[in-house]
C-alpha cells in the first residue's frame, strides 16, 4: 500500500466505532465491511491526507483512489469518492473508465450517487469540446448498459448543472427516456421493467433530478412512468 493509502486507512481505523460498524454491516450486508467511522471523519481524513501529501498529481490521485476502492470496506470506498471530489481539477475524460469500474461495484446510493453527481457530472462539464464529445459518447453507452447502477449514474450526472441553470434539459430528457427503456429492446413498463427493484433505481434517479432541478419547460414525471 502507498504511504498516502496507509495514512488514510490508519486514520479511518482510529475513528472507528463498533456500534456504527455493526449498524453499517446490517445495512450494507456481508459483502462490504465497515470500520464504523463517520462520514465527517472520512472527509476530514482525506482533507488531512491531501494537505500532508501535497505533491500528489493526476496519476497519484487516481492510483490512490483505486487502492482505496480495492478493499471492500465502506469508509475506504467513500474516501476514494471524496478524494476524487476534492481533485476534480486533475481529472480528465480518460478517468471515466476507472470511475465506471467503481460505479459497477458500488451497489450503494451512498457511494454511487456522489460519484455521479459530484465527480462525473462536473468532470464532463469542464471538458473542452473535443474531450466532452468523447465523454458524452461514454455517457450514451452507460445509458444503454444493462447495469441499472450505471444507467442511474448517467441520469444523475448532470444534476449539478441543471440545478444551477447551466444544464441542457432537452438532452437530459432524451437521456432519461433512453435510460428507462427495457434492456430487451422494449419500452418502459413492458416485461422485464418495473418501478420496483433494480429497474426502479433509474426511475428514482429521474425523480430526484426533476424534484431538485425543476425547469418550467420540462415535461412532468408522468411522461416517464
Amino acid at each position: 500500500m502507498s504511504e498516502a493509502g496507509d495514512f488514510i486507512d490508519a486514520a479511518l481505523q482510529r475513528e472507528s466505532s463498533w456500534q456504527r460498524a455493526e449498524e453499517a454491516q446490517a445495512r450494507y450486508g456481508p459483502e462490504l465491511g465497515s470500520y464504523g467511522a463517520s462520514v465527517g471523519a472520512v472527509r476530514g481524513t482525506v482533507r488531512d491526507a491531501l494537505r500532508r501529501y501535497r505533491h500528489l498529481g493526476h496519476d497519484d490521485v487516481t492510483a490512490l483512489s483505486s487502492e482505496l476502492w480495492a478493499v471492500p470496506v465502506f469508509e475506504r470506498r467513500l474516501a476514494a469518492v471524496v478524494l476524487l471530489q476534492s481533485s476534480l481539477a486533475l481529472l480528465d475524460n480518460s478517468d471515466l473508465t476507472r470511475i465506471e469500474g467503481f460505479l459497477r461495484t458500488a451497489r450503494l446510493r451512498e457511494l454511487a450517487d456522489p460519484l455521479a453527481i459530484d465527480v462525473v457530472g462536473p468532470l464532463v462539464a469542464r471538458l473542452d469540446r473535443q474531450y466532452r464529445d468523447r465523454a458524452e459518447a461514454v455517457m450514451g453507452r452507460w445509458l444503454r448498459d444493462p447495469d441499472e447502477w450505471l444507467r442511474r449514474a448517467a441520469v444523475l450526472a448532470p444534476l449539478r448543472g441543471l440545478r444551477s441553470g447551466d444544464g441542457d434539459w432537452d438532452r437530459f430528457l432524451r437521456h432519461a427516456g433512453t435510460s428507462l427503456a427495457d434492456r430487451s429492446g422494449g419500452t418502459k413498463g413492458s416485461s422485464g421493467s418495473s418501478p420496483d427493484g433494480a429497474s426502479g433505481l433509474v426511475g428514482e434517479a429521474l425523480s430526484r433530478v426533476l424534484a431538485e432541478a425543476r425547469s418550467p419547460k420540462q415535461a412532468g414525471p408522468e411522461r416517464w412512468f
